[in-house]
Order: structure tokens, then sequence, then C-alpha cells
């Protein structure tokens, strides 16, 4: 049970490309995680605006991971796998969410 080397059959051009793709996410993500660290620990900002700091780039951060890590686009060959992780996505919220209310209102019932 041989498995292919699929590092052997790339041209490095393509290896290139990826890695570039590594390193624009990193450095994203880094930019990302130290613009709410700033925000809170120098309370530049009033709290609130602070929180939307924080919230937004929270948000913008789970779309870089989900674009340069996890390779999710609309190209033809990423539809599939950006539908799996939508709808996947879309069972957890359900499932927590539903739980929650459940929980609410088995707890308001028996006050």
């Amino acid at each position: 049970m041989s498995q292919a080397n699929p590092i052997k059959n790339q041209q490095p051009d393509d290896l290139f490309i990826q890695v570039k793709s590594y390193m624009v996410g990193f450095l994203l993500s880094v930019i990302l995680t130290a613009m709410p660290f700033w925000a809170v620990m120098t309370h530049h900002f009033e709290k609130p605006l602070t929180i939307a700091v924080v919230l937004v780039a929270a948000i913008v951060q789970i779309v870089v991971h989900l674009k340069y890590f996890l390779h999710l686009n609309f190209s033809k060959e990423g539809k599939l796998n950006t539908f799996s992780f939508l709808f996947t996505a879309l069972i957890i919220v359900m499932v927590v969410g539903l739980s929650v209310w459940i929980i609410y209102a088995a707890n308001a019932l028996m006050m």
C-alpha cells in the first residue's frame, strides 16, 4: 500500500504559491491578533469601540483562516469542500442554538 507523495508530484512554482499563501495568511493572522490586543491593553478607545474592534477582527480572522489555511473557495475544485464546511457549520449552529433554547425553556418552566 504505497501512497503517492504529493510534494514530489508538484512543480516548484506550485510549492512557492502554496508557501506564499500560508505566509500571507500567517501575517494577516498576526496583524489581526495584534490589533485587538493593542486596543485592549492600551485603553486607547472607549469600551464599546474596543469591543467592536475585537469582534470585527475576530470575524475577519475567521475568514482569513478559512481562505488561506483551509483553502475554502468557490472555484470548481473548492466548491464541494466549501459547501460541506458550510453545511457542517449550519448543523453545529442549529444544534448548539436549539440546545440553549431548550435549556432556557426548561429553566423557565422550573421557576
